[in-house]
């Protein structure tokens, strides 16, 4: 719904810039490519190692658990026909005990880092925003639209290489 907004308001802007020349001429537009841009920022590289490191003791932990479950079954599997009822039994219970486990610490895990990794994009996105304001005041543009909302921009209005400078001169 957000983005279907961001289009509409785009349309309006482009629809209305187009039908009056005399505003075309007085408003300068630009447009950024802010998912290009984040891609090119080695930050964005290093977003991922960062998270990592951050929950490395609980990722390999959720992992050993996964690997147990899996040895254990294969165990059960490959081992049944020579166990006793009360073995396979003790063995079921402790796969259902690993896999409880696994379940109780893998998805919290994955919520944290799933949160985690949305803070540190959020950080580096509002550095291209506040980029993008730095060349907008200074090179006194009255729009720059997300190249993702514009339907066709010819690449003379394409600010985001300066923009990329600019977020590399922010850090």
């Amino acid at each position: 719904m957000k983005k279907f907004a961001k289009h509409m308001v785009a349309t309006v802007l482009l629809s209305s810039a187009a039908l009056s020349a005399p505003v075309m001429a007085e408003q300068k537009i630009g447009i950024v490519d802010v998912q290009a841009i984040f891609q090119a920022m080695p930050q964005a590289a290093e977003l991922q190692d960062i998270i990592n490191e951050e929950f490395k003791v609980q990722i390999e932990e959720v992992q050993q658990l996964q690997r147990d479950v899996a040895f254990f079954t294969e165990q059960l599997q490959r081992e049944s026909a020579t166990m006793s009822e009360q073995q396979k039994t003790d063995l079921q219970e402790k796969i259902i005990g690993l896999r409880e486990d696994y379940a109780a610490k893998g998805q919290p895990l994955q919520q944290n880092i799933q949160r985690r990794g949305t803070e540190e994009r959020n950080k580096l996105l509002a550095l291209i925003k506040q980029a993008i304001d730095k060349i907008a005041a200074a090179e006194d543009y009255d729009v720059i639209l997300n190249a993702s909302s514009a339907s066709f921009a010819k690449e003379d209005l394409d600010v985001s290489a300066q923009v990329l400078e600019q977020v590399n001169k922010l850090n």
